[in-house]
This record gives C-alpha cells, sequence and structure tokens, in this order.
C-alpha cells in the first residue's frame, strides 16, 4: 500500500491521459501516477493500414497546444528520430497512424510516472481522509486527493450481433484478420466514417486477385466527408464549449446526434480515391461489390455448418427489408463510453443527467465536489465534438492542471473565434 497519498491518479493511458502525464511531469506541485492495463501504449494498432493518416494536423500532438516548448512535442520527437528534415520536405501536416502511435510510445517511454500491466479493480472513497482508494489486480492500493478518467471507448457492437459466433470482427482488428477474410468468398462491411472507408477502399483494391464478393452498408444517407472547413473548425475551441454547455440538455442531445459527421465523416480524398478505383475495377465488367445506404442493420444469424452471416436491413427511406449472406463481417461501428465496472464503489459520488450519463461540468469534473474526479473524453453530450478533437487535448489537461492546481499554471485560451456562436 501507497502510504504518501498522491495529487491526483490517472487510470487508463489513452492520448489524453498520455498528454496529461506528459504536461505533469515539470510540475512539482503535482504527484500524479498513471495506471494502465496494457503492457505498453497502443492506439488504434488494428488499423495500421499503409498511408492511413490522422485527420489532424501534427500540432494536434499530445502538448503543443498547451505549451509548445515541451520536450515532449512532435516535432522533438521527430528531432530526436532524425526525421525532422524529411518531414519538412514532404510539406504535409498530417503524420501517418503509424508515426503517431511511435510517437506516443516515445513520450511514454520518458516519463516515470507511468505503470503499464497494472489494471484497475476497485475505487473506492475514504470520508475520514477524503482520499480515492484504487486498487490494482498486482495487490496494491494507492490512495488519490483526485482521479482522472482515462479509459477510453471500447469498440461498439450492434445489438444484432451481440454472441453472435463465427470469427466477425469489429474494425479495430482488421489488420491482424485480413488475410482470413481475404480467403472468404464474401465479405460485408456495416458501417460508415473513416475507418470503414479505408477498409472497403484496401480490400477493393485486391478484389480482383481474390476473387471476393464485397458489400458496404451503412445506415446513413450517403458517405459523408469530414467538414474541415475552417470556420467549422472553429468549432473544435474553447468559445464553442461555453456556448454549448449552457444550452439546455435536451439541445444538447440533439445536436450530439447531428453534429456526428464534424468528426465522424470520411476524408474527401479518400472519398475521391474510392471512386476512382471502382472506376477502374469497372473497366472490364462489373466489380462484384456494392455501396449500400440508408440501411439500417436490425437482425443477424450464423449458421457454424456453411460458416454464413444472415444479415437483417431496413432501407429507411422505401420502408423495405431486405437480406445479405456473407462468410465474412467486419463491423465499423465505432466506439461507445461504457462506465467502468471499478467505479461502482463510488457511484454515488458522481453526477448524472437525466440520461443517465455522465453530467460532466465546464471543468471537466463529474463528481459531486466539483473538484475531484475529472473525465478524459467521452463527453460529447457536454463538450461537442471538442471532446474526441485531439487538438483540444492539450486544452482540456492545461483546464485540468489548472482546477488540481488552483491557479493557472499553462495559460488557457478563453476565446479563439472570430465568429459569435451565442446571440
Amino acid at each position: 500500500m501507497s502510504t504518501q497519498p498522491l495529487d491526483f491518479l490517472g487510470i487508463g493511458l489513452g492520448p489524453f491521459n498520455l498528454g496529461l502525464a506528459c504536461l505533469t511531469e515539470p510540475i512539482a506541485e503535482l504527484d500524479g501516477l498513471f495506471l494502465e492495463s496494457k503492457p505498453d501504449f497502443e492506439w488504434h494498432s488494428g488499423m495500421f493500414l499503409p498511408g492511413a493518416h490522422l485527420q489532424t494536423p501534427f500540432m494536434s500532438d499530445l502538448v503543443t497546444l498547451a505549451d509548445p516548448t515541451s520536450p515532449y512535442s512532435f516535432l522533438n520527437y521527430l528531432k530526436e528520430k532524425g526525421r525532422l528534415y524529411s518531414f519538412y520536405i514532404r510539406e504535409n501536416f498530417y503524420p501517418l497512424r503509424t508515426e503517431y502511435n511511435d510517437y506516443c510510445r516515445w513520450a511514454a517511454g520518458k516519463l516515470s510516472s507511468i505503470r503499464f500491466s497494472t489494471t484497475v479493480t476497485s475505487v473506492s472513497y475514504d470520508e475520514g481522509s477524503e482520499l480515492y482508494v484504487v486498487a490494482t489486480d498486482r495487490g496494491e492500493t494507492f490512495r488519490a486527493r483526485r482521479l482522472v478518467l482515462g479509459t477510453g471507448t471500447p469498440p461498439y457492437v450492434p445489438e444484432p450481433c451481440r454472441d453472435l459466433g463465427g470469427d466477425l470482427i469489429h474494425n479495430s482488428r482488421y489488420l491482424p484478420n485480413r488475410e482470413a477474410l481475404q480467403r472468404k468468398k464474401s465479405i460485408t462491411l456495416v458501417g460508415s466514417g473513416q475507418s470503414a472507408a479505408e477498409i472497403y477502399y484496401d480490400l477493393l483494391g485486391e478484389i480482383d486477385t481474390h476473387g471476393y464478393r464485397l458489400d458496404w452498408v451503412t445506415r446513413s444517407p450517403r458517405f459523408f466527408p469530414l467538414e474541415y472547413t475552417k470556420l467549422t473548425l472553429e468549432m473544435t475551441s474553447p468559445d464553442y464549449i461555453d456556448y454549448f454547455r449552457a444550452l439546455p440538455e435536451r439541445t444538447r442531445y440533439r445536436l450530439e446526434r447531428e453534429q456526428k459527421g464534424l468528426f465522424k465523416g470520411i476524408n474527401g480524398d479518400l472519398i475521391d480515391a474510392i471512386f476512382d478505383l471502382l472506376y477502374e475495377k469497372n473497366l472490364a465488367g462489373p466489380a462484384p461489390t456494392r455501396l449500400l445506404t440508408n440501411s439500417a442493420l436490425h437482425s443477424a444469424a450464423y449458421d457454424e455448418a456453411t460458416g454464413t452471416y444472415t444479415l437483417g436491413f431496413r432501407q429507411e427511406e422505401q420502408e423495405k427489408d431486405f437480406t445479405l449472406e456473407t462468410e465474412g463481417l467486419i463491423l465499423a461501428t465505432g466506439y461507445k463510453y461504457t462506465v467502468p465496472a471499478f467505479l461502482e464503489p463510488v457511484t454515488d459520488r458522481l453526477r448524472r443527467d437525466s440520461q443517465g450519463r455522465f453530467d460532466v461540468a465546464r471543468n471537466y469534473s463529474i463528481d459531486t465536489t466539483g473538484r475531484g474526479v475529472f473525465l478524459q473524453n467521452a463527453g460529447t453530450h457536454t463538450h461537442s465534438i471538442t471532446s474526441p478533437d485531439l487538438g483540444m487535448g492539450p486544452y482540456r489537461n492545461a483546464y485540468i492542471i489548472g482546477e488540481m492546481l488552483g491557479t493557472e499554471y499553462y495559460p488557457v485560451e478563453k476565446t479563439i473565434a472570430f465568429q459569435e456562436f451565442a446571440a
């Protein structure tokens, strides 16, 4: 058991808590520790497709937008790796996805505040000492004044496909299963967004080599491009957080549904590349592939004898049902936050809204005191599209650090937008 209480304890180590670890490392007034169940840093490794890159520029790294002088910046990583001039000559602001993951592993390797292969099993609260007590699978116990939750959003599997059987995969496990999928006679990809588009493009490229049928089905009315115009990007700002957070709850939930295309759309260049590849593949005759929109998955069955899935869809505009049979099934159905089971003992200390989700305050706290438990990501219903945005991670961490210290350590921007969101 740790004897000295920590100022804070971070649970989970995705890019956001890793950024917090980098930004708190030089602050002597904050004694923190980060626990991660994985043996090393890993960020969407199942989607390291050739050429796949971030949809945000390199300045949206772990630290730069809070502290451009930090030794944990992406540019410093490039300098130490001997690739700074190559990156400069490349003249492309968007790091490759594998490169970003390597950058994060580089940063994590420099920090003394991270413990990998450590799973949190329970969190309780000691009223007498006013400390959170965190137990792990290693038999250790840590005591901390505050918690920062960064457990991320696990892969979402639609209800009809849960416990279905067979070898269906979520897109997060695509690369390890790619060869096995390409040995099948048919592959169906369900879902939309950047990951689905990258997988479809990858499989379409070798469709004539392997001879499978390839279907891409989405509930969306079309294949929406990611909106990346500059005035729209101003919505990833402190100004918009203030505006959005102050809206009535019912309005925020409506906007959460309507704004998905602002951060879950497909890169426009990739949409064009898919069309061009389809054109090429159809020169010699119709390629065995279909793209189906407005089609919601409502049922699924698996026949173990034939190794075939039967998927039931409803074309929502026509209000017609249809089925597809497929041997391979990929669910590019995104990620959805689930409350970690280890929080159950302190559930009465955590605020909820009328929908049962965490009521994330403007300062990112979710506990009844408003200063004890902070949440990374998982706040699109309270902080809009800024919640999952990598570039807003340093801003959120600077804000949380200021809340923990009681004073502003990293200057936090109050307003950056040219437009006014409120009347």
